[in-house]
């Protein structure tokens, strides 16, 4: 039998070999990138420039190359990150797609190896090194290191944004968020040092209506806290008779999220509000809203077929942030979650794909741009008080996986529960939390249930009902779900509100809590 000789393997195409190419060329361009951006981020005017101008094909791609050089760095230097690699047998030489690799989480990586392990070179350097700790919001607090790069880092980023939509004239700063451990205190405190004077009150009511009482009403406040804090300091300080309309205020939240109808309750009160977005897993600063975000998020909730194209769904309306591409890497898995890596050599303990199960997505600017075009929208023509748009891509957020309870097939979020009880201010500044949660009244017979903690005073059946109303009314206008059960089961979607004083039943012990508990 004669043998052939095999075929020789088909030549690499041209296309191959310039797609090789430019990897290879990208890649020797990423030392001098990343100096470029030490350069520009310390100064606002050359890093607002740079986000505006950059096409975002090309900020896309040093994002993407960017990410996996970190993972690679981590493989060499992590010991954690290079056994976890070892588990999933890859081999830390051959790195060649971030798809590749495994996600990381608190279950996965955080709680499986000590906290030097997680760090470069398995060492935690004392002198310049901080320690965070997260809220606790899941259970368990956590600790996080950052290097003393890290946290100018941060603090650039916040004091970046909250120029961007604040403006360039100084501002009296009362930082609102709890003061101690946690991220978003002292670190915000000193990132806005740069925007103006900055007072570190805390959440209390008396230490910043003292201090605005003090110096009077001729300056721009801007309050920086959680939005039910602020929400509170809003009604709680019109009952003591306090005039608002004498001060310029402008608000920054952070720490969870908010729902528009509680924007345009603080907006009754403040001239313009913004939130931000971040974990303290990966760190804070990481997006914020924009005047172009806040646009588009009410756009897709006045125009459904908006909202489809954009974020694949109309039943919720998502909060919608920029970030800078060129330091972070966000990434979306088949379930929908978002993959945070944090782009720096500087990060103490880096985080690759790193996953702290929020739903949400990311949208090129000129993809975005593009989708809206299709409705005959501009997006420049949403926010025409803005003279350029920064480029950066839009990173829209549902909140986290979990925070939803389900009847009758359909999805109900707190975001849901939160936009019924501020449709009605009146209704509102009774109102200091809410959790939701499920009732089996008989077996097989579950209806939403809706626990509300009263501001004031004790509750009566005439202001559970106006409630229950109000959120039931808010369910069938913007839940599609909702209102496809509500016709199939009528008697099953009429939500249960039991209302409670202040600090009783569910709601005793709140007062020690840094954040709401809206599921439960």
């Amino acid at each position: 039998m004669t043998t052939q000789p095999a075929a020789p393997a088909a030549a690499p195409s041209a296309a191959a070999h310039d797609s090789v190419a430019s990897s290879l060329a990208i890649r020797a361009t990423l030392p001098l990138v990343g100096l470029g951006l030490k350069v520009v981020s310390r100064h606002y005017g050359a890093l607002r420039w740079t986000l505006e101008s950059v096409p975002p094909a090309v900020t896309d791609r040093l994002s993407r190359e960017r990410a996996l050089v970190t993972a690679r760095h981590a493989a060499r230097h992590v010991p954690a990150y290079r056994a976890l690699l070892h588990e999933h047998a890859i081999d830390p030489s051959h790195i060649r797609s971030l798809a590749d690799l495994p996600e990381t989480d608190k279950a996965s990586y955080i709680d499986r190896w000590p906290l030097t392990e997680r760090c470069v070179d398995g060492r935690m350097p004392l002198r310049g090194t901080t320690i965070d700790e997260s809220s606790g919001s899941t259970g368990t607090p956590y600790n996080w290191v950052r290097s003393a790069e890290e946290r100018a880092h941060v603090r650039r980023m916040i004091g970046f944004f909250a120029r961007y939509t604040f403006g360039d004239a100084p501002l009296v700063v009362l930082n609102a968020f709890s003061m101690g451990a946690w991220a978003t205190g002292l670190t915000t405190a000193i990132a806005l040092e740069a925007n103006g004077l900055v007072k570190a009150t805390g959440p209390s009511m008396e230490k910043i209506l003292g201090t605005m009482r003090e110096l009077g009403p001729g300056y721009r406040y801007l309050i920086v806290g959680y939005p039910p804090f602020l929400k509170l300091l809003l009604d709680e300080a019109e009952t003591t008779g306090w005039d608002w309309s004498r001060f310029e205020m402008h608000a920054l939240l952070g720490g969870e999220g908010n729902s528009e109808a509680l924007r345009d309750y603080l907006l009754r009160r403040f001239r313009t509000v913004f939130s931000g977005y971040g974990a303290t897993d990966i760190e804070i600063g990481l997006a914020a809203e924009t005047p172009a975000s806040i646009a588009i998020r009410r756009l897709a909730a006045e125009r459904p077929e908006i909202g489809e194209a954009l974020f694949g769904e109309t039943g919720r309306s998502p909060m919608v942030f920029q970030y800078n591409p060129l330091l972070h890497h966000v990434e979306t898995n088949a379930r929908g979650e978002l993959l945070f890596t944090v782009t720096r050599h500087a990060t103490m303990a880096p985080k690759v794909r790193y996953n702290v199960h929020d739903e949400g997505g990311v949208i090129r600017d000129d993809h975005l741009r593009a989708r809206l075009a299709a409705f005959g929208v501009g997006l420049d023509d949403l926010v025409p008080g803005v003279r350029r748009l920064v480029r950066m891509p839009y990173l829209y957020v549902f909140g986290r996986k979990d925070s939803t309870v389900s009847v009758m097939g359909a999805n109900i979020y707190p975001a849901d529960i939160e936009a019924g009880i501020y449709a009605d201010p009146a209704l509102a500044e009774q109102v200091v939390s809410f959790r939701l949660a499920l009732r089996e009244e008989r077996p097989g017979e579950t209806r939403p249930l809706i626990s509300i903690q009263l501001a004031r005073g004790e509750p009566t059946d005439e202001l559970a009902e106006a409630l229950r109303g109000a959120i039931e009314g808010q369910l069938a206008l913007q839940n599609a779900d909702y209102r496809e059960a509500m016709g199939e089961y009528p008697a099953l979607m009429v939500p249960i509100v039991e209302l409670y004083a202040c600090g009783t039943g569910p709601f005793a012990g709140d007062a020690d809590r840094i954040k709401h508990r809206y599921i439960g």
